[in-house]
Parts: structure tokens; sequence; C-alpha cells
């Protein structure tokens, strides 16, 4: 049985994650009159990303530059603080709230929670990959495919997630190899199907990235020709951030994602998600997007219990 908070809260909302989600939410709720606290962990998932595809009025601007304005145009309302690298350890459901604890062993307490702690991408297991991801080596074709139109791109994977990021590629490119490292586990038909699209398959092991200060040039196999490559696309199999999301009851901690019912609504009465862990179209635009309507309804939830 939830216990009541033994003090007032801090605030109105908590908001655990500053990237576009959590801005966006806070963003709304601050012109809501809301008092919020948002935690900023400054560990977001695109820290390596030289640019934000497809952002409207921001295209193209770098990932950090977009969290920055963010920050300075919050900086406008008063009813929002942050706590700047600051992770938080532990959630607690009350009677009527939540606390949080973080890993300074520092306690805040409030009405609702929003969860947007994101994602972390898990890279393929190929030497120095880390050298060439975020520069040339990618996950998502919308965010960063159309900056390699036309030019020779590999895909890397097996099975059908390999297959569906080739198909993807080919609105952006016709120079596309499928490279498996390996058995590309694909069947007859399905390899017939990329050879009639003029996309190739190596299933060579992957010897090297080659390329110079980030960016990709070229793959070298263990036996075979090199491959001439300007881009890597792969399938991010990246798992959500679900520990605190856990902690409340969202979910169980090894789920890869966390479902939502509409407007980042779960099934636990006060906490709400947004952003790339609900698994819907993860671009940084729709995360805003999902914070933007899960704070409209965190304030229409809170208006009710403030007029009754």
């Amino acid at each position: 049985m939830p216990r009541p908070l033994p003090n007032e809260h801090d605030c109105d909302v908590l908001v655990i994650g500053a990237g576009p989600a959590g801005l966006s939410a806070a963003l709304v709720l601050a012109r809501a009159c809301r008092r919020v606290l948002v935690f900023d962990s400054g560990k977001p998932r695109n820290n390596v990303s030289t640019r934000t595809g497809g952002f409207l009025t921001r295209d193209g601007a770098h990932p950090m530059d977009l969290r920055r304005l963010g920050r300075e145009q919050l900086d406008a309302y008063r009813d929002v603080t942050f706590r700047a690298e600051t992770e938080v350890m532990a959630a607690e459901a009350f009677e009527r709230g939540f606390r949080l604890t973080t890993t300074a062993g520092e306690t805040f307490s409030g009405r609702k929670v929003l969860v947007a702690t994101g994602v972390e991408d898990r890279l393929p297991p190929l030497y120095d990959i880390e050298e060439y991801y975020g520069q040339s080596v990618w996950h998502c074709p919308y965010c960063d495919g159309y900056e390699h139109r036309g030019e020779s791109i590999a895909v890397y994977g097996q099975g059908a997630p390999a297959l569906s990021m080739a198909k993807e590629l080919t609105r952006w490119t016709d120079r596309i190899t499928l490279v498996s490292d390996g058995p590309c586990g694909l069947s007859r038909s399905r390899k017939e199907r990329l050879y009639r699209l003029n996309i190739a398959i190596r299933e060579e092991r992957i010897a090297r990235l080659e390329g110079v200060e980030g960016q990709l040039e070229r793959i070298t196999f263990a036996s075979g020709p090199d491959l001439d490559a300007k881009a890597m696309f792969f399938r991010s199999d990246g798992k959500a951030n679900t520990a605190i999301a856990a902690q409340l009851g969202v979910t169980s901690p090894d789920a890869p994602f966390i479902r939502t019912a509409g407007y980042g609504k779960t099934h636990v009465p006060g906490v709400y998600v947004a952003g790339d862990m609900s698994r819907h179209v993860q671009l940084a635009i729709v995360a805003a997007g999902e914070g933007a309507a899960a704070a409209f309804a965190i304030n229409s939830e809170l208006l009710k219990e403030d007029l009754a």
C-alpha cells in the first residue's frame, strides 16, 4: 500500500531526461504554470552525432546545440528547475505522488512523473567502430541517409533486420552492399530478392573499417577484395533505459521497450513515458511531439485533481 508523502511536494511534475521529449514536456508544462523539475544525466543518446536530421526549423543542428537552445528557452520560466549532470537512482510511489532519489543522495518529490530516459544503442562488434559512429556509421536512414544519397553504402547485419534496412536504403542510393560478417542468415529467395534490387551481399568476416578522422572509406575483409563505402548503416538493437520505469512498476527490468496508451500514459497512475523508449518512430522531432502530448495529458490530470 503506497504511503503518504511526509512533506510538501517539491514540484508538480518530475521529468527524468532532458532530451527532446523531456525538454518539450517541460516547456508545455511551464506554460501551463506548473512547477517542473528536470533531471539531466548529461548522457544523451545522440551525444556522438554531429547533426540532427529532419527537425523542423533546426534541420542539421548539432544535437548539443538543440539541447542548449531548449535549456535557454526554459530558463525564462521561473517554475522550471534543472538538476544538471544528475542521475536518478531510485523512484518510489506514494499515495499522492512520487519521490526520486539521485546518485548524490538527494531526494525530490512530485505529483506526477514523466520518464524520458531514452535508449542506449548497442554497436556492432567491429574493431574501432566507435571512431566512425556518429560521423559515417549510423542506425537511422531518416536521420542521416540524405547526406549519403547516391553514395556507396554498406548495411551491416544478418537476417530480416538487415534485409529490411537494405531495402529501406534503396530510397537514398542504388549502391548498397549487405555485409553480414559471416553467414547472412537469409533464405535463397530473400537473397534473390536483394539481387533483383541490385543489392550485393558479402558474407566474409570483416577485418576492420578504414577511413580518416571518422569518415569511412572502405571495409576490409579477412578474405576477398576490399569494399569501398562512404557510410555504413545498421539496425540498432538498442535497449530502452527502463531501470527507473521498472522501479515504478511500469515495466520489467529486462523489457526492451515500454508500451504506452495514448499521450504517453502507462498503466501506473501518475506515471507517463515519452520519447525513444516507447519504441514509436525514433526521430528527435517525434520525441519532442510525444513529450508535448504527455505534458498535455499530465496537466489535464492535474487540473482535474485541483478542481475536484
